[in-house]
């Protein structure tokens, strides 16, 4: 990785970067996007310190991902329209102010707004992943996604317990203040060693804006990897969004605490993401099985539960199936995406995601009333008939292309 990561392409008179900056990029990624996850684990301690009841708070997470869904339709196409080293930047500046906001908040509605910001700004992780895309040989760009992702995937998974840890030994102010300082100083850290990468096409914010929805028209294949991984997101949403509910029902009878640990499995899906991308990096058919096999993985992972209610073997296996399915077929999906159009990747990738994590939203609410209503067995069921969707909706897109009825492009 090191020796083959010295051939990313640089603008001319800057320094190429070599592995180090790649890990670098990972670890701001998982950094950046572990913002808008450091809340959950506090919520209980912002009721008892302002004064409120749990619907008295819970505006905080939902400001933070709200913020998150609208920072990603109008903020991440950035990288398209400005120079990505700065833009990351300043992006990294505000988003620790944003933080240290959010340590200083008097009163919960003082912190929702800052937690709004905080989820908007925290989508530089989504500057970093396609400038990573960017500087990529063709020929390798998956595996650098896949190490860039790994990086991600571990920020969204060590992001829940390092603040419940802070905020249990110390308070939840100094969480937010520790956070605001290392995005200042992965920032700093960013404008020091990454590479300058002027924008691919010279284009206006309001066309850029506009833009989204032409390509989304204009790309089948877009359109095509954005149903798949938002199909597939919705049923790993779901099945987060109830797991701690179903536990806390007997045979099992556990608490919240044993939920969060079956999140550890989910460094099966960070290792997964390396190889992953590797696999990615061969023609348009191995990504398009690489994508098969997600879909297939994630659909026997809610089979699995669905037939073993009871068994703990299952549920671990389960969720180790889930999580490594979801990331092969992400991974393998953003390089398709990616390699549409080399000076639109920003914007390739802010449709992507936003269509992903519409999916995303629409799987938690869906799977709670499935809950509710069905209990664990109508969660299984809807998280097996997304992924029997997308890998249906995949397999015929990979015959119609070997027929000949697709194009190779997927334009």
């Amino acid at each position: 990785m090191l020796h083959a990561s010295r051939s990313l392409a640089a603008e001319p008179g800057e320094k190429e970067p070599g592995g180090g900056t790649i890990l670098l990029m990972a670890v701001a990624a998982g950094l950046f996007v572990a913002s808008i996850y450091y809340n959950q684990p506090m919520l209980g301690m912002l009721a008892r310190d302002f004064g409120v009841g749990a619907e008295g708070v819970a505006g905080v997470a939902v400001a933070t991902q709200g913020g998150y869904a609208l920072g990603l339709l109008f903020l991440s196409c950035l990288g398209d329209c400005f120079e990505r080293r700065r833009l990351i930047f300043l992006t990294a500046v505000a988003l620790a102010l944003a933080l240290g906001f959010a340590a200083a908040a008097t009163s919960v509605a003082m912190l929702v707004v800052a937690s709004f910001c905080v989820g908007a700004l925290a989508t530089v992780a989504q500057q970093v992943v396609p400038m990573a895309a960017q500087l990529a040989p063709g020929h390798m760009r998956g595996r650098v996604l896949g190490v860039v992702m790994a990086g991600l995937l571990t920020g969204i998974l060590l992001a829940r317990t390092v603040s419940g840890l802070v905020t249990q030994y110390a308070d939840w102010r100094a969480m937010f203040a520790l956070a605001g300082a290392a995005c200042l100083a992965m920032g700093l850290l960013l404008a020091w060693r990454l590479p300058r990468v002027a924008p691919a096409a010279s284009i206006s914010y309001a066309r850029t804006l506009r833009s989204l929805a032409q390509l989304y028209r204009r790309h089948r294949a877009l359109r095509r990897a954005g149903l798949v991984q938002g199909l597939l997101f919705g049923s790993f949403v779901a099945f987060w969004a109830t797991v701690s509910l179903f536990l806390e029902r007997p045979p099992f009878s556990q608490g919240s605490a044993v939920a969060g640990l079956l999140g550890l499995l989910g460094a099966a899906g960070v290792l997964a993401a390396p190889v992953a991308g590797r696999l990615a990096d061969g023609g348009g058919g191995r990504k398009g099985r690489v994508v098969v096999a997600g879909a297939a993985s994630v659909a026997v992972a809610f089979a699995l539960m669905t037939a073993f209610q009871a068994s703990w073997t299952a549920l671990l296996g389960g969720v180790l199936l889930l999580d490594v399915g979801l990331q092969c077929a992400m991974l393998s999906n953003q390089t398709r995406v990616y390699a549409l159009d080399d000076t639109a990747r920003s914007r390739l990738n802010t449709v992507f995601m936003t269509v992903m994590f519409t999916g995303g939203a629409l799987g938690s609410a869906v799977g709670a009333a499935a809950f509710v209503r069905f209990g664990w067995t109508g969660v299984c069921l809807l998280g097996m008939a997304c992924a029997a969707t997308a890998l249906a909706i995949e397999l015929r897109s990979e015959t119609g292309a070997r027929d000949g009825q697709g194009g190779g492009t997927g334009r």
